[in-house]
């Protein structure tokens, strides 16, 4: 549980230190704004792959950290090209 905890917090601290946009998809119809903590706290389980949206000037920066941030939690990460 500690773990998840710190997942949440990592990813959420690491999304708001970008001006783009970071949308996390979980499900069919279902989007997260990863920098909502409340989003990310009811959603992000380790047994599941997360396909993430990331548009904005400083997209390409963003996508390395969140890919970093998801692989230090061992949290399976797809990110979506444009």
């Amino acid at each position: 549980m500690k773990s998840s905890i710190r997942a949440i917090v990592d990813i959420n601290m690491k999304a708001n230190e970008f001006s783009s946009s970071i949308v996390l998809v979980v499900g069919p119809d279902h989007y997260i704004d990863a920098k909502s903590l409340l989003g990310l706290s009811m959603t992000l389980y380790r047994n599941q792959t997360y396909l993430l949206y990331v548009y904005g000037p400083d997209q390409e920066e963003a996508k390395a950290a969140m890919k970093e941030v998801f692989a230090q939690h061992q949290l399976d990460l797809q990110l979506k090209e444009n």
